[in-house]
C-alpha cells in the first residue's frame, strides 16, 4: 500500500526561506536512533528520537511558537501594539521571546515561580516581561493568571493561548509528522510523546494516522499529580487542553519522576545525549514499547537540552 501526506503550505517552518530569518531554522530537526540504552533489543526493532534542541530557541516549541505567531499574523489578531501573552512553564516563553523579539514583538509571560533558574535567567536575557505564579498550582495556576491578565487588558494584549490554540497541534501535524515519515523512509510503526499541552502528541499523531493508519500512538504522562516532570502534565488532575483529543492514543503510560531522572543521566552518560528531564521521560516510554515488540522502529520526541536543567540535584547522583 502505497501512502502520501499532503501538507498544506501556511504553517510550514521554511515558508521565509531566503529571508534569513530565525524562523527559517525552525523544524527539520536531526532523528537519531537510540543504540546503547536500547542494546538489549532485538536488531529488528529500532528507537529514534527527534533531537529537538537543534531548534533556534533550543525545544521542540519553537514549532508551536512560530504557527502561534503566523497564524495571529495572518488573522490580525497579533499587531505591532500588541504584546503576545501566554502562560509557560518556560520553554515555550523562551521560544516565544526568541522567534516573536526577532518579528519585533513584545512578550509578557506568566511561569511558576519554581521555574528552573535557567530558563528565567534566558528569559530576563530576552527582555521577556513576565508575573510569577504560585509554584503550588504549577502549570495551572499559570494558566488561570494568564487568563486573568488578559480579561483585565484585552486592548493591551495578545493572548496566545497555547493549550487551547489550534496552531499548535496543527504545528506538528504539517512539520513534525512528515519529518518523522520521510526520516524513516516510512518504516515508523509506534509514535511516543508525553502530554503537555498535548500539541506534540496530537498533531504529529494525527499526521502519522493520515500516512498509515496501522502506526501505533502512544501518549505518556507523569505517574503522579506531584511530579518532577516540568512541561509535562498528569491530565486526570490538571485543567485539560482544549486542544487534546483523548480518543487518539492506542495507549497510556505513566512515567516518574525518578524513572526519567535515571533515565536523563544514562543518556548522557551512555549516549552523549544531554538532554533534559522530558526527554528521559521519553526515553523510558519508548524503550516500554519496544521491549514488548519483535520487529518495529519507535519513534519519540526529545524536547530539549540538559542545560536548562544543570542546577537540578538529580544529576550529581
Amino acid at each position: 500500500m502505497t501512502h502520501h501526506l499532503t501538507i498544506p503550505k501556511l504553517y510550514l517552518p521554511h515558508a521565509e526561506v531566503g529571508r534569513h530569518a530565525l524562523a527559517d531554522l525552525v523544524g527539520n530537526t536531526p532523528l537519531l536512533r537510540l543504540r546503547r540504552v536500547a542494546a538489549h533489543l532485538p536488531e529488528t526493532v529500532e528507537v529514534y528520537a527527534k533531537a529537538e534542541w537543534f531548534n533556534p530557541s533550543g525545544s521542540v516549541k519553537d514549532r508551536p511558537a512560530l504557527s502561534i505567531i503566523r497564524a495571529a499574523e495572518a488573522s490580525g489578531a497579533l499587531t505591532p501594539d500588541k504584546v503576545l501573552l501566554d502562560s509557560t512553564s518556560g520553554n515555550m516563553g523562551i521560544a516565544y521571546a526568541t522567534l516573536a523579539r526577532a518579528r519585533g514583538y513584545r512578550v509578557h509571560l506568566v511561569i511558576p515561580e519554581n521555574a528552573s533558574p535557567e530558563r528565567l535567567a534566558i528569559l530576563r536575557a530576552l527582555g521577556v516581561e513576565f508575573t510569577p505564579s504560585s509554584p503550588l498550582e504549577g502549570s495551572d495556576g499559570a494558566i488561570r493568571e494568564a487568563r486573568a491578565l488578559a480579561e483585565a487588558q484585552p486592548d493591551r494584549f495578545f493572548y496566545a493561548d497555547q493549550y487551547n490554540n489550534p496552531a499548535n497541534w496543527q504545528a506538528h501535524y504539517h512539520t513534525t509528522g512528515p519529518e518523522i515519515v520521510e526520516q524513516t523512509g516510512g518504516r515508523v510503526t509506534h509514535f511516543v510523546a508525553g502530554l503537555g499541552t498535548s500539541g506534540t502528541f496530537v498533531g504529529t499523531g494525527r499526521a502519522l494516522r493520515h500516512f498509515n493508519p496501522e502506526i501505533q500512538l502512544v501518549a505518556f504522562q507523569p505517574d503522579a499529580s506531584f511530579h518532577g516532570l516540568e512541561g509535562l502534565k498528569h491530565m486526570p488532575t490538571a485543567i485539560v487542553p482544549r486542544i487534546y483529543d483523548p480518543t487518539l492514543a492506542d495507549e497510556n503510560l505513566a512515567v516518574t519522576t525518578e524513572d526519567a531522572h535515571a533515565m536523563a543521566r544514562r543518556l548522557a552518560r551512555e549516549e552523549g545525549l544531554f538532554v533534559g528531564v522530558s526527554a528521559g521521560a521519553a526515553a523510558v516510554a519508548a524503550l516500554r514499547v519496544a521491549e514488548r515488540l519483535e520487529a518495529g522502529v519507535v519513534v519519540t520526541i526529545f524536547p530539549d537540552a540538559g542545560y536548562k536543567y544543570v542546577s537540578e540535584r538529580f544529576w550529581k547522583d
